[in-house]
């Protein structure tokens, strides 16, 4: 029997991977896109660390996000010959040392870490006599590991999120009470939370010499991998590993920054050079994943965001041979769109891709019903990865079950799927908490699926409409076997496909309507598209539609994501809505030509066309902005970019309602800017 044969850490590397394996021990800073070999790369640095002598495998701690990724992790190393590293998540990286050290800091039997939060949270919230359902515990549980993952104490909350301008399930004194009501009833339970394991291991570290002593001469060099998504409890944790040493190597894409929403922040990434200026930084930018087509679509989408620093940004190279183009295909309606991707899904399994090899990725989860539905029909098998299959979901089980109960109603058959749902949760606007938001989703998917039968069918009512929910319902439950992927664009995170269809891609879904006035939420949704594109190793096709359902006014915008990607020839080129649809295509003021591009838009004429705008207006808009970011601590363009300030200068708005019809401008700029602006323009007027 042969010994395997064991790889050498520097064989098959290209130069920028072979120049992070090599770099001597101490600070190293990665900066890997997307498909450039990154795991590759800080196992085979590991690999050669070991094998030169700089450390033992038993003195190596590397840290990832997913059980799966630091799975991942051992398997290379073990091909490596390099066996002994730890190679695990931060959480089960601290719940290993705090039992160690558990003895020696606190004493006493170890305390019961917990599976969720949402027992405890309830109790709570109940002595608050504050509602208990199940969507608001879980908002208040995600807030509850947001502050915390963000160093935030119940005490600092309400301040913390009035600054941040932080979206919350609740008004902020009552989270913050939840928060310490829940912190109180756990710690008197002697109970542990996930966060409570970071928390605890950087404070044993931090107050306890001797255990410092001992963990820091047990380890003596450490990896991060996605060190974008580190939040400031991580960075806390890995602070105390350190100890104030530099054998540090982080490996990182500011581009797939994707977990804002959760406490993950690409700052620590970005400043490594400058907290450690004898870093070695290594770029890798040839993508060794998907077609130059594919990277090109990448490259092109992710060059638009605003706010990158410069240092960080990275430009993908295709390195395989040249494949199809990516194609956009725009529908009249969403159930039209879902039956051509099932059709085009069929063809490509015809001709040789494996189901497993394709995915459907989408911004919420409510839009996979469509797709489950479509890909039944079709007899193709699929799995919904990250979430339940719609027809699973609690909130659509209750929904079910309400509508089978309401018998035949006196109102129109909308009309009385609302009233049925309404103490469900479906209110007329979306709520704050993601959960609540999530489940209201689902909710609003069931109303839309009324309004598709009720085209088809005029004189259904709420029983037939609860038999065709039963029937979908029954027919989306094929046997679990291994078919396309349904997934969202955050599940679908480290994952990848020969195709992949983004689909669903209209302003109000990605980005998302929340995000709106948000110039730093907007970047982000830039980036989750970004993050599915490069999900492709050699087909991708994004797609939209005009309406929800057949029959519906085609009032949709597609993605202001999309512009500049679709080749200027290509027949979904116009602008969504135009030849012979309900909606104009928009036109310059001045010339009367088809406006393109985002800037054109806002200011309604052609770049070249003359400008009417107001100098001196346009000066006092500059001058107040600098004053409102310097004051905010954020870039001017987050306040307003360039064009919009123009655009407001040329337009001279009177009231709200005028200035809201600035591209730019959404209802939270609209509030928090909108006296300010038109002070100025009245002042002006004067």
């Amino acid at each position: 029997m042969h010994a395997p044969t064991i790889e050498a850490p520097e064989s098959g590397l290209d130069e920028e991977q072979l120049a992070a394996v090599m770099a001597p021990r101490g600070p190293v800073c990665v900066l890997a896109g997307a498909g450039t070999g990154k795991t590759r790369t800080i196992t085979r640095r590991i690999g050669h660390l070991v094998r030169t002598g700089h450390v033992a495998p038993g003195q190596v701690l590397a840290v990832t996000f997913t059980a799966r990724a630091a799975g991942e992790m051992r398997t290379r190393l073990r091909a490596l010959g390099v066996g002994g590293v730890q190679a695990r998540t931060f959480h089960a990286a601290a719940l290993r040392q705090l039992r160690y050290f558990w003895p020696r800091v606190v004493g006493g039997p170890q305390w019961q870490l917990i599976d969720g939060k949402l027992r405890i949270v309830g109790q709570a919230a109940s002595r608050l006599k504050l509602g208990t359902d199940a969507a608001s515990l879980r908002d208040f549980a995600g807030e509850i590991e947001w502050a915390k993952a963000t160093l935030i104490t119940p005490d600092q909350y309400p301040v913390a999120v009035a600054k941040l301008r932080r979206d919350t399930p609740g008004p902020a004194e009552q989270v913050a009470a939840v928060y310490a009501g829940y912190e109180a009833l756990k710690n008197r339970a002697e109970m542990l939370d996930f966060d409570d394991l970071l928390l605890h291991t950087a404070g044993a570290l931090e107050e306890h010499g001797a255990v410092a002593e001992e963990f820091r001469d047990r380890y003596r060099c450490f990896v991060v991998d996605e060190y974008q998504d580190v939040t400031p409890l991580q960075q806390r944790v890995l602070d105390a590993w350190l100890g104030g040493r530099d054998d540090l190597t982080v490996v990182g894409d500011a581009n797939q920054t994707i977990y804002t929403f959760a406490g993950a922040t690409p700052k620590h990434l970005l400043e490594f050079p400058r907290r450690y200026p004898e870093a070695v930084v290594v770029r890798l930018q040839r993508d060794y994943r998907s077609t130059p087509q594919v990277v090109a679509t990448a490259n092109t989408l992710i060059g638009a965001a605003r706010g990158r620093v410069a240092g960080s940004r990275l430009q993908l190279i295709g390195q395989l041979e040249p494949g199809p183009e990516p194609d956009f295909t725009e529908h009249d309606d969403e159930v039209a769109e879902a039956v051509d991707v099932a059709a085009r899904i069929r063809r490509l399994i015809a001709d040789g891709t494996p189901a497993s090899e394709i995915a459907v990725l989408f911004r919420i989860n409510a839009q996979s019903e469509a797709y489950e539905q479509a890909l039944t029909d079709a007899g193709i098998p699929y799995q919904v990865r990250g979430g339940e299959r719609f027809f699973q979901r609690p909130e659509v089980r209750r929904a079910m079950i309400a509508i089978r109960a309401a018998g035949t109603a006196a109102a129109p058959l909308v009309d009385a799927v609302r009233m049925v749902l309404a103490p469900i949760g479906l209110t007329p606007d979306p709520p704050g908490g993601a959960t609540q938001r999530t489940q209201w989703e689902s909710l609003l998917a069931i109303v839309e699926l009324a309004e598709e039968l009720l085209a088809v069918e005029p004189a259904a009512d709420l029983p037939r409409f609860a038999a065709e929910l039963d029937a979908r319902a029954d027919a989306a439950h094929p046997p679990t076997v291994q078919g396309v992927t349904l997934a969202s664009l955050h599940a679908a995170k480290g994952l990848e496909w020969d195709a992949v269809f983004l689909v669903g891609l209209v302003d109000g879904t990605l980005p998302i309507q929340h995000a709106d006035g948000d110039e730093l939420a907007i970047e982000e949704e830039r980036r989750l598209l970004y993050v599915g594109v490069t999900r492709a190793r050699r087909r991708v096709q994004l797609s939209w539609a005009l309406s929800r359902q057949p029959g519906g006014a085609r009032r949709r915008r597609r993605s202001r994501f999309l512009y500049g990607l679709i080749p200027e020839r290509h027949p979904a080129s116009r602008i969504a809505g135009d030849a012979g649809r309900n909606a104009v295509k928009p036109r310059c003021r001045v010339c009367g030509s088809p406006l393109v591009g985002t800037d054109a838009m806002k200011l309604r004429r052609c770049g070249d066309c003359p400008s009417d705008v107001d100098v001196e207006l346009l000066d006092r808009l500059r001058e107040w902005r600098a004053g409102v970011a310097k004051q905010q601590q954020v870039p001017t363009y987050v306040v307003f970019t360039d064009s919009t300030l123009t655009a407001i200068a040329e337009h001279r708005p009177v009231d709200r309602a005028a200035l809201v019809t600035i591209p730019g401008i959404g209802a939270r700029k609209l509030d928090r800017y909108g006296p300010d602006v038109l002070a100025l323009v009245s002042d002006d007027a004067e």
